[in-house]
């Protein structure tokens, strides 16, 4: 899967699925806040994982991590593209 396919479902969902069926749908209807909160258990877990555990851990909290940013960019009506944009400016 590619980061740019999971967007595409994590939009999706959020246009789409109802709370009740979908964690991301609920994540999104909790609000910000709760996203927010998400990101900083998941970056947490990524340096837990990065000190002691492991690659294999280490990618799993990685993936959790990325995850939960795609959402908080999806509920912001944001982009993967718009980091991409960001990334290549500073480049320059």
């Amino acid at each position: 899967m590619t980061l740019s396919s999971l967007f595409d479902i994590i939009c999706q969902r959020r246009d789409q699925a109802t709370p009740e069926k979908s964690y991301t749908a609920r994540l999104i209807s909790q609000g910000e806040d709760e996203i927010l909160k998400k990101i900083g258990e998941e970056a947490i877990e990524v340096i837990l994982a990065a000190k002691a555990q492991g690659n294999q851990r280490l990618i799993e909290e990685v993936a959790d991590l990325t995850y939960h940013v795609l959402v908080l960019l999806s509920a912001r009506q944001l982009t993967p593209q718009d980091i991409e944009s960001e990334l290549g400016r500073r480049v320059r």
